[in-house]
């Protein structure tokens, strides 16, 4: 299942419109907030579609029932990129535990790259509600590469969300075809069409590890 969050008219988007903006974006401390944003509007945007019970709740004068939600929750996401909407995850899903995997791409001279993975952390994922989360989904293989890196250590999710703030078609189009169709749902914020030659989305963002941290080496 495929969920676009610009295709409504909400505040949502003016946050992709900022960290799309080259003046704005060039504020490192408002664009990690406004990554941070994107992950606590998508956390809520998915927490609709959680299972949940009745629980009685005791008030000063008398009680209360309210639906809770009694999935368990994983916020999982790739460094470094990662980090600030994965914090806007945590910020609602405060209860979740958190897994973590190190995943850069590898270049060839001809511009054609492999995924490699130097780290993973992760709890025991059985039966779990994963959220795995990178801002950016390109070719699709670093969250195809993730997700078989965690549940390979964590074991098996009941269901996996997978959420990015821009996505490419070829990426949503890989990520159908590799992940599991009836226990993955996918959330993007908005949807470009192309790719560059070194499979960078165009228009895009630009590298969100670089605009979120500084530059690397």
């Amino acid at each position: 299942m495929l969920h676009i969050l610009d295709q409504s008219n909400t505040l949502f988007n003016r946050f992709i419109a900022e960290m799309r903006d080259v003046n704005i974006q060039r504020d490192s401390m408002r664009f990690r907030r406004n990554l941070e944003r994107a992950g606590e509007i998508m956390a809520y945007e998915i927490s609709k579609t959680l299972d949940y019970t009745p629980h009685t709740v005791e008030t000063p004068l008398g009680e209360a029932t309210v639906s809770l939600s009694d999935d368990e929750v994983v916020i999982a996401t790739i460094l470094r990129a990662g980090i600030p909407f994965h914090q806007g995850f945590l910020n609602y899903f405060d209860r979740a535990q958190s897994a973590f995997v190190s995943a850069y791409r590898k270049y060839g001279k001809d511009n054609t790259f492999h995924i490699k993975i130097e780290y993973i952390s992760t709890c025991d994922l059985t039966d779990k509600t994963l959220i795995l989360v990178d801002p950016m989904l390109a070719t699709g293989a670093s969250l195809d590469y993730a997700y078989r890196a965690l549940t390979e250590k964590g074991g098996q999710p009941r269901h996996t969300h997978l959420a990015t703030v821009i996505a490419s078609e070829e990426g949503i189009e890989y990520v159908r075809k590799h992940l599991p169709p009836s226990s993955t749902t996918l959330w993007c914020g908005s949807v470009d069409q192309e790719l560059t030659v070194k499979s960078y989305i165009v228009p895009g963002i630009g590298d969100t590890g670089d605009l979120a941290y500084g530059t690397k080496i």
